[in-house]
């Protein structure tokens, strides 16, 4: 068999029907999901999950928690850095809207950010005229896998005291000048959602890169109580510590995790290839100006979780995504800039977000899984080229 199997049907239209993202899990999947029912232990912090924490405990050098979600892991952040009520956290206005939710829970005020001109990540440049006495948290936003100007950010939050939460939730595998994103910030947070390099179905994970702080992030993890020391023997009750919530998955999911993990590298390789494909075959739509490709930084590293063009214009892009949606492909733009939205327009300081705002109008997303076909990448490629 292969080493992956599709496990999701996708009604085919006739030809070609390619979605955004195809669900793809090794043979070991259910195995370990059988391992885990039989078991007869389902719940958080199962067998499956001190194997997941074993393999990333020594993938990132330091200490992991795998949590049911990325979103988790950046709630589990802000409550181990004391975020307060009139605390302000600085984040970029392009991001899921998880990386303020985690934040705005805890009473923060936040303060919305620009991304660079060429890149939508952060703008390290813009940040110093946001910060004020009251900035207790910096959430840098790795878009796409590519790190963040991580040096700039450092020298920044090292010379006023601010923390860094590394939202890495699409850069499983990424390196910021040979150093794993997710490993610079006091914390850093993990997706292993389905549309994720690597999956669990729903997850994350938080990486504790100060160890004093592993000992309350365990506590904080376990729903505010020490039952993980339960769990090891060290004592024989449990008790209320201090304010958490339930941050721990199923050992289902970590089955599913730990099959995953065990194909690291395959699934990594895969995606660069695709990643690589697109960004070659392409290369004649940038020169001729109608498009353009992400333009990676040096000290950035692909790990082929997203492809994405840059149109001209919201108008070339619309026409763009309707084009390729008639042909059978779904292709889809990204984020609406948090400062905009419903939510957040009344509360933003009225600063103009110029390339937030480009970005959310002009990134068109290829599909790029792990099953996708040759046949089908080179038809996405072919109807692009069409489009224009």
């Amino acid at each position: 068999m292969n080493a992956f199997n599709i496990v999701i049907k996708i009604r085919m239209k006739p030809n070609f029907q390619i979605p955004f993202n195809r669900c793809t899990f090794n043979d070991n999947a259910l195995k370990n999901i059988q391992m885990a029912l039989s078991a007869g232990y389902i719940s958080g912090n199962g067998n499956f999950t001190a194997q997941c924490h074993s393999y990333l405990n020594q993938y990132y050098s330091t200490k992991t928690l795998f949590t049911h979600s990325g979103t988790a892991a950046l709630e589990m952040a802000a409550l181990l850095c004391n975020i307060q009520p009139g605390d302000e956290v600085i984040v970029p206005s392009f991001t899921f809207v998880s990386t303020a939710n985690a934040l705005l829970l805890r009473g923060a005020k936040i303060i919305f950010a620009d991304t660079e001109e060429k890149y939508p990540n952060l703008d390290i440049e813009s940040l110093e005229e946001l910060i004020t006495e009251k900035t207790k948290v910096i959430v840098p936003v790795h878009y796409a896998g590519v790190a963040c100007n991580m040096n700039a950010l450092m020298t920044l939050v090292n010379k006023n005291n601010i923390n860094i939460i590394e939202d890495a939730a699409q850069a499983i595998g990424s390196h910021y000048n040979g150093k794993l994103l997710g490993t610079f910030g006091r914390f850093g947070a993990i997706s292993f959602h389905e549309t994720k390099n690597i999956t669990a179905g729903e997850g994350g994970l938080l990486i504790i890169n100060n160890k004093t702080d592993f000992k309350r992030a365990e506590i904080i993890w376990e729903k505010g109580t020490n039952r993980a020391d339960l769990h090891r023997g060290v004592i024989n009750k449990y008790e209320w510590i201090e304010v958490g919530s339930s941050f721990l998955p199923s050992d289902i999911n970590a089955a599913i995790l730990y099959s995953q993990l065990n194909q690291f590298d395959f699934i990594q390789n895969k995606r660069i290839a695709i990643w690589n494909k697109y960004f070659a075959e392409l290369q004649p739509l940038q020169e001729k100006g109608v498009l353009r490709l992400p333009q990676v930084p040096k000290y950035g590293e692909l790990n082929g979780h997203m492809f994405f063009i840059e149109c001209e214009s919201k108008k070339m892009r619309d026409g763009l995504i309707s084009f390729l949606g008639k042909k059978g492909i779904l292709a889809v733009f990204h984020y609406l800039p948090l400062h905009l939205s419903p939510y957040f327009k009344n509360k933003h300081d009225g600063r103009i977000l110029n390339n937030s705002v480009k970005f959310s109008e002009r990134i068109v997303r290829l599909p790029l899984f792990l099953g996708l076909k040759e046949k089908e990448q080179d038809y996405i490629i072919e109807m692009v080229k069409a489009y224009f």
